[in-house]
């Protein structure tokens, strides 16, 4: 019988605790604009990251878009990002109005290569946008004496890195604003969600107008904004899902560790070196094919005849989209590292409730 092994699935809580949550809403009938649930989430999570400031969205790329927006940089000014990563990061940046100008990875870490930044730096350069990738770290400290030296924003984009943490603090402290994504997938969802942390108070109103149709409480708009609200249905999934947070984790880096031990050492199969410091989150398990004894599509193909879903995660480059080749010609051969990545790398399934004779199979096929 042929398998269905998604690469991911949702982790629900009991359905009997999401409906005692949300029976306090068939009474208030406050069903978005920032209710009592929303207020709850948005404590209880910037409790969670350590976050000297956090504001809630109802996805997470509006709320990096409405971040980007919010630092009020000057139409045509120039972002430093990398390729390797999903279509959301670039795609807010070219929505803001902003250039994305690209930059190489770490060949080990595939986090964006601080040591390649400084080239980069032109006269239009108003902030560099990193992403930490599976829940690992960017070089936060490399990259920040660098943005120092320029007097650049720093602004993470943490979707992967949600319940991970760098020595200790959460992807929440570093940089000047860094944007977590809630989706469905993620480890921690609201279904659909996500929240930008940021160190300076100042872009509390903006991000807090900007959100609403740019609107204050006056009702006067000084902001040209648009409708990333979350709603309370979002939050009150988030208040449940942050219960089971932990359970979670634990059962995720067991299926990570059972891959481990059963590819670990194979060659022709290379893991994501995790910076020293980090504490993952298991987000994903990204393997990379040297082209020893594997081939990354052929590989693909095999696990997809069996039922089995990885995912060319990610991949094509950014930089590579059909709808920059006019506006930003820039390629794969400028950022040649990240392109190595993006045609060898294949995640495989991960998540909670993948049980282990499963990854076996998984892992045999690999092999086989």
């Amino acid at each position: 019988m042929k398998k269905n092994i998604k690469v991911t699935q949702s982790s629900m809580p009991p359905f009997e605790e999401y409906c005692a949550e949300i029976q306090s809403l068939w009474d208030s009938r406050w069903l978005t604009n920032m209710g009592e649930k929303h207020r709850q989430l948005e404590a209880a999570l910037g409790q969670y990251l350590g976050a000297a400031h956090i504001k809630l969205f109802t996805n997470g790329h509006l709320a990096l878009e409405t971040a980007l927006a919010a630092f009020g940089f000057p139409a045509d000014s120039e972002v430093i990002t990398t390729p390797f990563t999903f279509a959301s990061t670039t795609q807010a940046i070219v929505r803001a109005g902003l250039i994305p100008v690209f930059c190489d990875v770490e060949p080990e870490t595939w986090t964006l290569d601080p040591q390649k930044l400084e080239p980069l730096i032109t006269g239009k350069t108003v902030a560099v946008l990193p992403v930490h990738v599976y829940g690992n770290f960017c070089d936060v400290d490399g990259i920040k004496q660098v943005a120092g030296r320029h007097k650049l924003k720093v602004i993470y984009d943490a979707a992967h890195t949600f319940g991970a943490n760098y020595y200790g603090s959460s992807a929440a402290t570093f940089g000047d604003a860094a944007m977590f994504s809630f989706h469905a997938t993620k480890v921690f969802h609201t279904i659909e969600g996500g929240a930008v942390c940021f160190s300076d108070e100042a872009l509390a109103e903006p991000l807090e107008c900007l959100k609403n149709f740019g609107q204050d409480s006056s009702g006067d708009c000084p902001y040209i904004g648009g409708n990333a609200k979350m709603s309370e249905f979002q939050a009150a999934m988030g208040l449940c899902s942050l219960r089971h947070l932990g359970g979670e984790l634990v059962k995720r880096k067991v299926v990570a560790e059972r891959y481990q031990e059963l590819l670990g050492g194979v060659e022709g199969i290379r893991f994501m070196k995790l910076r020293p410091g980090t504490t993952p989150n298991y987000a994903y398990f990204p393997i990379l094919f040297d082209g020893v004894r594997f081939n990354r599509d052929e590989v693909c193909e095999r696990l997809k005849d069996r039922g089995i879903m990885a995912r060319k995660y990610f991949y094509p480059l950014t930089s590579c989209f059909t709808c920059y080749q006019k506006l930003f010609p820039a390629g794969a051969e400028r950022t040649p590292v990240a392109a190595g990545v993006a045609e060898n790398v294949l995640t495989l399934p991960l998540y909670a409730g993948l049980p282990a004779d499963e990854v076996d199979e998984i892992c045999r096929i690999i092999l086989k």
